[in-house]
Formats: C-alpha cells, structure tokens, sequence
C-alpha cells in the first residue's frame, strides 16, 4: 500500500495537479493507494499529515509519496525530521518530480538518506550556535536571559522559615513551586 500526500496552502489552490500526476506515478508502479490531502493547514495544524504520520507508525502503508518536498515540509529542518521518522518507521519516501527515493535496496538512496540525516544535524548545530550566541550578546549588553524571575515577598519566605515553618508548608501557601522558596532564601541573605 502506498500512501499519497497532497497539500495546498490556500483555499483558491487546488491540489488535483499533484493528485493526478501522484496516481499516474502509482499507477505505473502497480500499487494500491490511500490518499491525504490537506487544504489551508495552518503552521501548526496539519490533521491529515498528522493522521499520515500515525498510520506510518501503524504502518498501515509501505511507501509516501509526495509531489515535491515542500508538500510534505514546511522548511528544511521539518522536512529532513519527517523523513528520518518515517525512515525509523521503515516507510519508504518518494517525491515523484524530484529523483527523491529511500529506498533502502538502492546504494543512492541510503546515501541520500545519510545525506538527510547529517543536514538535518548540521542545521541544528548551526540553531545551537546561533541561540548560545544571541544569548551570550544579551548578557553582554546586561540584558536578564531565561525564564523572568518570579516577583513575590522574598523576605516572607525568610520570616516564615524562621518561625520554623518547612519548605513544603511555605511553598504551599504561598503557591510557589519548593524550588523557588529553597533558592529564595539564599538570594536574600
């Protein structure tokens, strides 16, 4: 079974160019389809590639195929992560128009695959590097990093530690986490 994955961006496109061209390419291969197709999927939300992903794990087919990459990616990084999951899977990935095949029996396509997989690690190195950069500049220029610090009485804490209340019973009331209390007390004194 192959599964077919259309998707547009608006709801003036239509995905029946890709469609058309995906069953011709299955239809040569002599494989059953399923199809899914997504019209006006969000950043965040796409329901049927999310369904697509799940029956991958399940898998409930043997091979995606997609017209081109960006159908199936939102970016680079999306995309190299969904084919290495669908990779692990052990679904083969097929982008009809671009010569992007994983099959695992052909040496190109495990190169192909390596390939993806070092890319994507590359891209996340160069993120790492970027953020641990942005935030040693913020530093730099006195700026606080992280989460913002919790505003409550501090001194509370202190005085209620010393009528011999436990940490427990001051995060509680207090509603605060027993971290913040604990390390509250040392940033006073």
């Amino acid at each position: 079974m192959t599964a077919i994955y259309a998707r547009v961006s608006t709801k003036r496109q239509e995905y029946e160019m890709q469609l058309t061209e995906l069953r011709a390419y299955a239809e040569r291969a002599g494989w059953e389809t399923i199809e899914y197709t997504e019209k006006v999927s969000s950043v965040k939300h796409r329901p049927e590639f999310e369904r697509l992903m799940e029956d991958a794990r399940l898998r409930k087919f043997q091979i995606v195929l997609v017209w081109k990459v960006d159908r199936f990616g939102r970016s680079l990084k999306d995309f190299l992560n969904n084919v290495l999951l669908l990779d692990s899977f052990g679904i083969r990935f097929i982008s009809a128009t671009q010569a992007i095949d994983t099959n695992k029996h052909d040496p190109m396509a495990k190169f192909v695959l390596g390939l993806f997989g070092l890319l994507a690690e590359f891209e996340h190195g160069m993120i790492v590097e970027r953020v641990k950069a942005g935030v040693a500049e913020a530093k730099r220029q006195g700026k606080h990093c992280g989460r913002p610090p919790r505003v409550f009485r501090r001194d509370r804490v202190a005085e209620m530690r010393a009528q011999g209340r436990s940490w427990r019973e001051i995060a509680w009331e207090l509603k605060l986490p027993l971290t913040t209390v604990r390390q509250s007390v040392r940033k006073v004194s």
